[in-house]
């Protein structure tokens, strides 16, 4: 049985989602606000989070990238009466996996949380290329065993790059990707992200290739 945290400060929107969820099977946790919903994630880890933004002590795309920052990747729906097509953009850049605008439906609601764990179930706990292997759940990359040391952003460009092996990227893409904001015509941080990812990737049998007015892509050397 899946348990689901829900965090709403409507109480009454908060009790009946978690009566929809339990009815559907789900085992329901409720915080009212982010400080419960830290005690909870302090103690146990649920497999998908039904997050509001407006809550009473923070918003919820900052205790969001709080959460991604601290490597917790627990699959995130965002709930909010904010539904215009930046705030989704906002939220799913921020690192939601879903959006649902208030005011919803339950069987919508129910329907999503089967859709995410749908999708997440594709999602690998790792992914080997030759002597390489990254962690998903861990944010740690391997080369033969040893710790490669990557900083977060490398090892999210470097698990964009793996997942799309061959595949050129291009670099507005990748920015927006990793950096969750546009370029604004600096791709500098990008560069030197890339540049230390090459030296890393040293006797990998693995390189970062780019292709001039396209992008990046891993190709074996």
């Amino acid at each position: 049985m899946k348990t689901i945290l829900c965090v709403e400060d409507e109480l009454d929107i908060l009790d009946n989602n978690r009566k929809a969820l339990e009815d559907a099977g789900y085992t329901a946790l409720t915080a009212a606000n982010i400080a419960e919903a830290r005690g909870i994630l302090a103690k146990q880890t649920p497999d998908a989070v039904v997050l509001d933004i407006m809550l009473p002590d923070g918003n919820g795309l900052e205790f969001l990238k709080e959460l991604r920052a601290a490597g917790n990747h627990v699959p995130v729906i965002m709930l909010t009466a904010w539904n215009q097509n930046a705030d989704i953009a906002k939220g799913l850049r921020s690192g939601a996996n879903d959006y649902l605008g208030k005011p919803f439906g339950y069987e919508v609601l129910l329907a999503r949380v089967e859709a995410l764990f749908r999708n997440v179930g594709r999602v690998p706990d790792s992914v080997e290329k030759g002597p390489l292997k990254l962690d998903v759940i861990a944010n740690q990359t391997f080369l033969d065993g040893m710790d490669m040391m990557l900083t977060q952003k490398e090892f999210a460009l470097l698990l964009l790059f793996a997942q799309n092996e061959g595949r050129c990227i291009g670099a507005e893409y990748l920015y927006e990707k990793i950096w969750k904001a546009p370029i604004a015509n600096d791709d500098s941080a990008l560069k030197n992200a890339v540049y230390k990812l090459r030296k890393k990737l040293t006797d990998s049998g693995y390189e970062i290739a780019s292709k001039r007015g396209e992008g990046y892509l891993l190709a074996r050397e």
